[in-house]
């Protein structure tokens, strides 16, 4: 049982990327898991755990008056597991699909609708100045992506593969995620480079990707502007900030059904409990009212 739980954890730093304090909050939560299974019911493979053996753990959790923030990581990170397991064959049931990781209370994501979303992006599109390239740009790898207001403005040049349809994008703690360019995003981001950066330019030393008025990197406090600018423009109602796009990109990309490990690869996310709340956030958007 050992060497599964070994793979697993080397397939998520070698396919999701995952950090090393990633990868041992996942190896803490599973070896808790195993060491309740041999306890309680001496199993010696993977395949005996059944769905009432897992409910089993949830509740020995709860009696153990765990937060419920940790009862739902810790779900999360065996719902992984055997998910990892059925994908493989190395298990035939998955006693885990039917399980609900437990709700933590905490305030909800504001997100922004599609339509909205549509609304926004194209309010710079009205022109084709080099502030509005950028800004075509800008918004359309912030939603895309779902990249932090700092891994944004901290962009070099050279962090955009526009051949590969890729960019480097670095992190906290020094972690570099590789994120998709959707075509939409690629084609925006080769516009500004061709037609628009070079006119923003003012020292040719300059590698910052974005470029205020005067030829410097774009600060966090001038990106919160531009997009609050296109906001109003876009009569959107209430406040949009980065972060209203960075919360819009996980719930919809869950929504469309992407697999909850992914979106926490591309949001950067070191527990998955963080992600999870979008999925709580898509879960209530289609109760009825």
């Amino acid at each position: 049982m050992d060497d599964q739980l070994l793979a697993f954890l080397d397939f998520l730093q070698k396919e999701y990327k995952y950090s090393n304090n990633t990868t041992a909050a996942y190896k803490n939560d599973l070896g808790q898991f195993l060491k309740f299974l041999n306890a309680e019911y001496n199993i010696k493979d993977w395949s005996e755990v059944t769905p009432d053996i897992v409910d089993a753990y949830v509740a020995y959790m709860k009696e153990k008056a765990y937060a419920s923030s940790s009862v739902a990581r810790k779900v999360a990170a065996v719902k992984s597991f055997f998910n990892f397991l059925f994908a493989r064959g190395i298990i035939e049931d998955n006693p885990t699909t039917n399980v609900d990781s437990p709700k933590v209370k905490k305030r909800l994501p504001k997100t922004l609708t599609a339509e909205d979303i549509d609304k926004l992006l194209q309010a710079p599109q009205q022109k084709r100045s080099p502030k509005h390239l950028r800004d075509t740009a800008l918004l359309s790898m912030l939603y895309s992506t779902g990249m932090r207001v700092t891994e944004v403005v901290s962009l070099r040049v050279d962090d955009v593969d526009l051949q590969a349809n890729m960019l480097h994008c670095h992190g906290k703690d020094g972690q570099i995620r590789d994120l998709p360019l959707d075509k939409a995003t690629r084609d925006a981001v080769a516009a500004y480079l061709d037609g628009g950066r070079q006119y923003l330019v003012k020292n040719k030393e300059e590698n910052a990707l974005f470029l205020n008025h005067r030829g410097q990197q774009l600060t966090r406090q001038g990106l919160w502007l531009i997009i609050k600018a296109y906001a109003k423009k876009a009569n959107l109602s209430g406040e949009v900030t980065p972060h209203t796009l960075r919360h819009s990109f996980a719930a919809h990309k869950l929504d469309d059904g992407s697999d909850l490990q992914e979106v926490q690869r591309l949001l950067g996310h070191a527990n998955i409990s963080t992600t999870q709340i979008y999925t709580q956030l898509a879960e209530e958007e289609k109760e009825p009212n």
